[in-house]
């Protein structure tokens, strides 16, 4: 049996119940728990001038392979051209763009570097699935190695529309770089469909949609390679039950005896622009203004763990969200009441998975999102017999799935609001009813359906390629809508 070769930008140290995890990480190391095989990446350290080595430490069936940066690689391929340029522009965010022609050197270099690092620890039947932005040069660089092995990519973010992508200068050898891989998997339909807009309208050229499911077949740039969309999922009923278990924690009680039986609306996210945390901010501000009633009576909470803090936009959404919160604290806060409790920390998941079960709303509105497994995660942890109400941003992928949730735009600050109000004043057979909805779609589309689909499709692509050669052009241009 062949192995499964993650790798990723970063390779987290995950435990069981430890500190939340982003997507990627809790989707990928479930994966390799069940099939085996190596998470390969970046150890999160920065060196001065070391020479860097790989260390290998084995846990189970996975291998963790890691090696640090030096600071000129760090500087120029993560936070320079990975932070700094493609994660505004895929979230739309073009006015954020800060482009230099010598960080996207260092992205490519260090690209190169790390798949020449990953090249002796190959086996001949390896399958080997590279996850996320920072590493879209990586099958060009291992294919210029020799590697023929399959190859495919994940992309845990959004892909912007063609016209956005455009602000992005090295787009079109982004795209190329791509277009290396065997398989391509994206969060959502829409996704796909800027990604094969791009190919036809940009790049001239083909798209073929799949039959059946099927994915999409992509001719660019003298390569046959497929692409399709993978919404990520969660383990619905793992994490309630880490919800269960945590209300029996000391976090959950305090929280419980410091409401004084006030309704609690929650949110959790990783400090970033992209993820309209001051507008969340307003439309609870809003809520109170309108409805003088749920003053006192409501409590906001909001932890942001910190995230590329040595990133001046980073640090600017830092400042702005201490002093909204002071802000609308000042104005509506009572001794025995603090509207908005702004929490920059990290917490277990249990924890997190605790207070979600406790609350009466989820409130998770980014301004743009691949997926936010936040979402999933909410409604999984909720109590089954009195369920919360998720207000959701239709900007996030999750929203694609779970119709249950109350859908806003988050540049709504007034129809947030009234989402808000409706979530906490909804009747108990309505929260049921969606309730029952959306928790039946986590498990039947959960993280193990997503990674069975996309390595299936992985591991098939090259029998399915051969197969199906290109047709005429006009039918080749159809995308799947």
């Amino acid at each position: 049996m062949s192995r499964l070769i993650i790798v990723s930008n970063r390779v987290a140290p995950i435990s069981e119940g430890g500190p939340a995890a982003g997507g990627l990480a809790v989707g990928v190391y479930d994966a390799l728990k069940e099939t085996g095989g190596m998470w390969f990446g970046w150890s999160g350290e920065v060196l001065s001038s070391t020479p860097p080595h790989i260390d290998v430490v084995e846990r189970g069936p996975v291998t963790f392979a890691t090696i640090g940066l030096v600071r000129r690689d760090y500087d120029q391929y993560y936070r320079g051209f990975s932070n700094a340029t493609l994660w505004p522009a895929f979230h739309y965010r073009a006015d954020l763009i800060q482009y230099d022609r010598h960080d996207f050197e260092g992205y490519c270099r260090v690209n190169a570097w790390l798949a020449q690092q990953l090249v002796p620890l190959l086996r001949e039947d390896d399958v080997i699935w590279v996850h996320d932005y920072h590493l879209i040069p990586f099958a060009q660089a291992l294919r210029a190695a020799g590697v023929k092995n399959r190859l495919g990519f994940f992309l845990h973010i959004p892909f912007p529309a063609p016209q956005v992508l455009l602000s992005v200068p090295p787009h079109r050898a982004l795209v190329e770089a791509l277009c290396s891989f065997d398989l391509l998997g994206f969060q959502t339909v829409p996704d796909l469909r800027a990604f094969c807009e791009y190919v036809v309208h940009e790049a001239g050229g083909q798209v073929e949609a799949g039959a059946d499911k099927a994915p999409t077949l992509v001719h660019a740039f003298g390569r046959t390679l497929r692409a399709q969309a993978y919404p990520i999922g969660v383990y619905p009923d793992e994490i309630a039950q880490l919800a269960k278990a945590g209300t029996r924690g000391k976090p959950a009680r305090t929280m419980k005896a410091t409401l004084h039986e006030r309704k609690l609306i929650m949110s959790v996210d990783r400090l970033d622009y992209s993820k309209g945390l001051v507008e969340r901010f307003r439309a609870f501000e809003r809520l109170l203004d309108q409805v003088p009633a749920y003053r006192n009576h409501v409590s906001f909470v909001q932890i942001a763990p910190p995230t590329r803090a040595d990133m001046h936009a980073y640090q600017d959404i830092r400042l702005r969200l201490e002093s909204e919160s002071g802000r609308i604290n000042g104005r509506f806060a009572e001794l025995d009441w603090t509207p908005i409790r702004y929490i920059h920390r990290q917490y277990e998941r249990q924890v997190l998975a605790a207070l979600f079960r406790q609350s009466h709303v989820g409130y998770v509105t980014p301004l743009r999102d691949g997926m936010n497994l936040v979402a999933k995660e909410y409604v999984s942890a909720q109590d089954p017999d009195d369920p919360g109400v998720l207000v959701l941003s239709r900007f996030a992928g999750a929203a694609q799935e779970l119709t249950g949730a109350l859908i806003v735009n988050p540049i709504d600050i007034d129809g947030m609001a009234d989402a808000l109000a409706q979530g906490l004043a909804m009747p108990l057979a309505e929260r049921r009813a969606r309730y029952r909805d959306m928790i039946a779609q986590l498990r039947e589309n959960n993280v193990s359906v997503w990674r069975d689909n996309f390595l299936r499709d992985l591991k098939d692509g090259e029998g399915t390629a051969k197969r199906r050669a290109p047709r005429a052009k006009a039918a080749a241009k159809r995308v799947e809508a």
